[in-house]
């Protein structure tokens, strides 16, 4: 009896695929898309490759497992960005990107097979209760770890505010295990942090762009300049190796900087094949910073939602870009639930610069090209970074550039007096401004 449900089911998702697959191909004939004989021919090509595969493989293979696998397939066939995630993978994405969770604070990873805690998060209840990095976790309510996953474990001790749960630990130099009974709360993920770092001169590095972020920047400014006496000289805007995040967030930003005006104060558009993926986006009129001196840092790792941010920044004229070239992600990528609680992303459209720079496979170019110092000491090389244009089946640019992509050098030094080479360079950078402000002003 299991077998023959097996075998309905498995026929109802063949003739499931082929349905949608049909749909989708009278759709794109409907758009002046593929002719009928070639879409015709593809699907029953895979159908046929499906049922010689479930019927002649060496060993039984899971239908779903196939079915998933020609998704993955289909996406990854688009470009580099495009992907399907399974229920699980997809809702951690968007618990990430949201910034917010129920569950104790604790960074998890392994360490030789061990379920161990990298770091509790600030002020949250691991980090109250006294629970340390590199604590073993043993059992979490009464269920031994033992090869449990991270995601596993993650996944027993999220839960809803004010729920409990009881983590068994181990500690190194302690022979007796420790039983700590912890209150889940709401756990904020900060995507930002921002200090001083000389007087009158902040620094705010920006890790992710998260549901939060504009609203952590509007806190972290104001702290700073209470912290400065009520002003600020100059801000040095870190987004080194953040890999993007969300658009609008990457807007709130940049909007933070770059004043409305006359003309729109125009921030970013976007341009697809739907209507729906064309939006453009302008400064809004509201609270600003005052028109100090900015240096947003990048590099190969600065992707997506910080090339916006310092695209925007540089054709407004509103900071200097300092560093080296950046990824090259000028995509966006929409994410689309599935009735599974899957979900896919798909790349819908190319975002542009105001000045109507599309950087997909180019990146940004630094105003002042400085790579990072490599200390002699150290006895290590210099590390190539990795961008858009290295990427397999990434799309092209919207624009001819006018040959191939130059990779611009990294700027190599013997070695200096901070570990922190650009960020050093972008410090003498706002000094010296503020120098030759007050040279100009007494003549």
């Amino acid at each position: 009896m299991r077998k023959i449900k097996q075998k309905r089911l498995l026929l109802i998702l063949i003739a499931a695929v082929v349905l949608l697959t049909a749909l989708a191909a009278a759709f794109i004939m409907q758009r002046g898309g593929a002719g009928p004989s070639d879409s015709t021919d593809y699907l029953q090509i895979f159908t046929q490759v499906y049922t010689l595969v479930k019927a002649r493989s060496v060993e039984e293979v899971d239908g779903k497992k196939l079915i998933n696998g020609a998704i993955n397939g289909m996406l990854a066939a688009l470009d580099p960005h495009s992907s399907y995630m399974p229920p699980s993978a997809f809702k951690e994405t968007k618990i990430h990107l949201s910034g917010s969770f129920g569950g104790v604070g604790i960074e998890l990873g392994t360490r030789d097979g061990k379920l161990t805690v990298i770091a509790p998060i600030e002020d949250t209840p691991a980090f109250r209760a006294g629970i340390k990095a590199g604590d073993h976790i043993w059992k979490i309510d009464g269920k031994s770890t033992r090869g449990m996953n991270v995601n596993a474990a993650v996944n027993l001790m999220r839960g809803q505010k004010d729920t409990k749960v009881t983590l068994g630990i181990l500690r190194e130099g302690l022979a007796k295990p420790f039983v700590f009974p912890l209150v889940r709360d709401t756990i904020q993920m900060k995507s930002l942090q921002s200090r001083t770092i000389e007087p009158g001169y902040g620094y705010v590095r920006i890790s992710q762009f998260q549901q939060r972020t504009g609203e952590e920047l509007a806190a972290a400014l104001e702290k700073l300049r209470r912290d400065n006496a009520g002003s600020l000289h100059g801000l040095i805007l870190d987004l080194r190796n953040n890999p993007g995040g969300l658009l609008d967030q990457a807007v709130e930003v940049a909007n933070r900087f770059i004043p409305a005006s006359a003309e729109g104060g125009l921030i970013v558009y976007t341009k697809g094949r739907q209507d729906s993926s064309k939006m453009t986006f302008y400064a809004s009129f509201g609270e600003k910073e005052p028109p100090y001196p900015i240096v947003v840092l990048i590099n190969g790792g600065s992707a997506s939602a910080s090339e916006i941010v310092a695209g925007a920044l540089q054709d407004q004229r509103r900071a200097v870009i300092l560093g080296t070239q950046s990824f090259g992600k000028g995509s966006v990528q929409t994410m689309f639930p599935l009735r599974d609680n899957s979900g896919i992303f798909l790349t819908t459209a190319r975002y542009y610069t105001p000045s109507g720079r599309s950087i997909q496979a180019k990146g940004i170019t630094p105003d002042i090209v400085v790579g990072q110092l490599v200390l002699a000491a150290s006895g290590k090389k210099e590390r190539q970074e990795l961008h858009e244009w290295n990427l397999e089946n990434h799309m092209k640019p919207a624009r001819k550039s006018g040959g191939e992509q130059q990779v611009l050098p990294q700027a190599r030094t013997a070695g200096g007096p901070q570990q922190d080479y650009q960020l050093f360079r972008a410090l003498e950078l706002l000094k010296g401004w503020e120098v030759l402000g007050k040279i100009a002003g007494a003549k």
